[in-house]
């Protein structure tokens, strides 16, 4: 699959032209090693730019903001890649593809029109925002117990020991994964996915995988059924909701992998840029800038999701003079539509608490938009000021170096974020 899809991307054939050369696709770094910098050549060469993805599988970037908008509401742009993706329609990319888990499920992620509506009708009023603002105190005792089970010894990986098991703790307890086993096994599958520069074979692999765990929880559920949101879609599936099997399982697995991978990196990236901007963080000290500020700044600048894989033409379009063919695939690249300098102006590229337009899409827009982007504001309201509160003295772990990015084109955050927690407030 790989050989035919490079083959495909590329045109590469014998003699050819400087000017061919020049139409070649635009590699992305499946380890995101710098994905700002990659962001800001692509927004260079157009609205709508050839990028050639993992695998050699060939796609549009879109990275502007307001053309990423408009394309994020466009009815003539789907997320099914069973109806809508000739590469996929006609086996060239198949179920081996290391990034099958975004294109190959069946849930509302990837639905589209009359489907999506009743996919996402099954599951919005789990996440309105009375329901969300209802979870705070429980997120309040998990945010507390997080701080009280961080290690003694310095420096402390923040990321591993507080903005990870937050958002998974919040998660599983949602949708009644309590067995510790089943967390860890989900844990493993969902860090492949979003591990965009390992071994092909780890992600392609780890969808089957999370299919097979899941419907163990199914079966586990059915027999013994719970006050949570698994309960609440499998009664719905067995109720005789137009919900099938597979749907079902595939709609637990997009809420247990996207329902935390974004608000980790969102703490992640929020603690790392007020560390390293000490005068915006003194603002927020002083009470000159809101917490939902900094989280809001933070969605722009460092947006948790980087890009999105995939969307698909339904129909020729024309995006600002450039044309996607019907059945080409669309890459959205939330991560440059942040930081887009038509919109932000010349500093787009700085973290600034008191910027007073902070638009993003980093939880997307339209009928895609993420029906868990309140829960992921609630848990970051409270995580944040808590942390600082409890720990006035808190600072990267200078002699541990700049925290490495995450190997990953999709997911936006650190491997690891050292820090000395300094001397705990009372």
């Amino acid at each position: 699959m790989e050989g035919r899809m490079e083959g495909r991307a590329e045109g590469r054939t014998e003699g050819r032209t400087e000017q061919a050369a020049a139409d070649r696709p635009f590699v992305l770094d499946p380890a995101g090693r710098d994905i700002h910098a990659e962001a800001a050549r692509l927004r260079a060469l157009g609205p709508a730019v050839r990028v050639e993805l993992p695998g050699g599988v060939p796609a549009w970037a879109v990275c502007g903001q307001e053309p990423l908008r408009r394309l994020l509401t466009d009815p003539r742009v789907s997320k099914d890649a069973h109806q809508h993706w000739a590469a996929w329609i006609d086996g060239e990319v198949t179920a081996d593809w290391q990034l099958v888990a975004w294109v190959g499920a069946r849930n509302m992620f990837t639905a589209y029109g009359s489907d999506h509506r009743r996919l996402r009708g099954l599951v919005s009023s789990a996440f309105t925002a009375r329901r969300t603002a209802a979870l705070r105190p429980r997120i309040e005792e998990i945010v507390s117990r997080a701080l009280d089970e961080l290690p003694g010894d310095e420096p402390v990986d923040l990321r591993a020991h507080y903005a990870y098991p937050i958002p998974v703790h919040v998660i599983c307890e949602l949708f009644g994964v309590t067995d510790d086993d089943t967390r860890e096994r989900l844990r493993r599958c969902i860090d492949a996915f979003f591990h965009t520069a390992a071994d092909p074979r780890e992600a392609a692999e780890a969808y089957p995988r999370i299919q097979h765990i899941l419907r163990g929880l199914i079966a586990e559920k059915r027999r013994n059924p719970g006050d949570d949101l698994s309960s609440a879609l499998i009664a719905a599936r067995d109720g005789g909701s137009r919900l099938s099997e597979d749907e079902l399982v595939d709609t637990l697995s997009l809420f247990l992998s996207a329902g935390h991978e974004s608000t980790v990196n969102l703490l992640d990236n929020a603690v790392f840029e007020l560390l390293t901007h000490p005068d915006q963080l003194g603002l927020v000290r002083a009470g000159q800038v809101t917490w939902a500020a900094v989280i809001e700044e933070t969605l722009r600048h460092q947006a948790p999701v980087a890009s999105i894989p995939l969307r698909y033409a339904v129909e020729d379009i024309d995006l600002d003079g450039v044309t996607l063919r019907a059945g080409e695939a669309i890459l959205a690249c939330y991560a440059a539509a942040g930081r887009d300098p038509l919109v932000h102006g010349p500093d787009a590229g700085r973290f600034d608490v008191t910027r007073p337009v902070k638009d993003h899409l980093s939880f997307g827009h339209g009928a895609h938009h993420c029906v868990g982007a309140p829960l992921a504001r609630m848990e970051a309201m409270v995580a944040l000021p808590a942390l600082f509160d409890r720990y006035p003295e808190l600072a990267l772990a200078a002699e541990a170096g700049p925290p490495a990015p995450m190997e990953s084109f999709i997911s936006n955050g650190h491997r690891a974020l050292p820090v000395r927690l300094g001397k705990a407030s009372r």
